[in-house]
């Protein structure tokens, strides 16, 4: 619609100051001659939008020009408001925030949109805390304390040194001074992305006890790319320590227990008969033997051989205990 189209156009020009009318069609996706008839459409309703001519030339807003853009439809507003009930009301602290900022979209809205949205949003659920057989998702067992986490946002954000006080695997707390990167969550597990003396370090926020953001900047590049930095951590990750990458067969229908329990999945593929054959990767060889042990029948082995002969041993070991000879008297 064009009147979304028009609040798109200005939100633009806030948000990137001068821009050409053919950046703005590239972004609009419509002509040229649109954008331009566009820009006409808001000048005559009194947005003071200007055109400066020459090479590096383009249109403009005028210096502190500040409006209620109240132009969400239906589906961006549903959008909004249904992300604002999830889980992710607890990432990085920003609960109380998110929850304001979705009170000001309800806000926004007309009459008639403001009902709609509200309704259709409470009957869209993202991410419940169970799953279908009442099993809890993974959570971490202690929060970063609110005021600590706000000096990390901060730090992250103005892109200034950050002391944090950390309490690493089976280490007592610790100062330790870093320059962030940025913020990453994964499956409700938060993650601050940060180097130290120039080397890459990735610190679980949970286990953050304190933090203070300092003055001095921090070195790091300009514009960064997270999803890539998380992908290559990810990589170093598994190519480093004992963790055990194992070939098997699964029932489609436990797949989703299985990859809860793994670190990464590095191949998945149809199998013979009702199976699925994946290459998964476990923290180590006993981690591995247990997540295979609870899927019981549904699960295989098939590399490496050593996994299949400590999964054998295991169900010989039940089966000894429960025979009549080793267990309790027949009554």
């Amino acid at each position: 619609m064009r009147a979304d189209r028009l609040v798109s156009l200005v939100l633009l020009l806030r948000q990137r100051g001068r821009m050409t009318a053919d950046a703005l069609a590239r972004e609009l996706e419509v002509s040229t001659r649109t954008v331009l008839r566009d820009i006409e459409a808001l000048s005559s309703a009194g947005v003071p939008v200007y055109a400066e001519r020459g090479r590096h030339g383009g249109f403009g807003l005028l210096p502190g020009f500040r409006t209620e853009l109240t132009g969400l439809n239906h589906d961006e507003a549903l959008a909004l408001l249904t992300a604002g009930s999830g889980r992710g009301e607890r990432a990085f602290g920003l609960g109380a925030a998110l929850a304001s900022a979705m009170r000001k979209v309800v806000d926004a809205l007309p009459d008639g949109p403001r009902g709609t949205a509200s309704d259709a949003a409470q009957r869209i659920l993202i991410e419940p805390e169970t799953d279908l057989l009442s099993r809890r998702a993974a959570a971490d067992d202690e929060e970063i304390p609110g005021p600590a986490m706000a000096e990390v946002r901060r730090a992250v954000l103005a892109g200034h040194k950050l002391r944090i006080h950390y309490a690493a695997t089976d280490q007592a707390p610790r100062w330790r001074t870093v320059d962030p990167i940025g913020l990453v969550t994964v499956r409700d597990k938060a993650y601050l992305l940060a180097t130290r003396s120039g080397e890459d370090r990735t610190y679980r926020l949970s286990r953050v006890r304190a933090a203070e953001e300092l003055p001095e900047p921090a070195e790091r590049p300009g514009q960064v790319d997270l999803d890539r930095i998380w992908r290559e951590r990810s990589a170093r990750f598994l190519a480093d320590g004992d963790h055990l990458t194992v070939r098997m067969r699964v029932d489609p229908a436990r797949r989703e227990e299985l990859l809860n329990t793994a670190l990464a999945v590095r191949m998945e593929e149809p199998g013979i008969g009702n199976w699925l054959r994946l290459e998964v990767t476990f923290q180590d060889a006993r981690h591995a033997e247990w997540a295979l042990w609870q899927l019981g029948t549904d699960a295989e082995a098939l590399a490496p051989e050593s996994l299949r002969t400590a999964l054998r041993a295991r169900a010989a070991a039940l089966a000894a205990h429960y025979d009549a000879e080793h267990g309790m008297p027949h009554q």
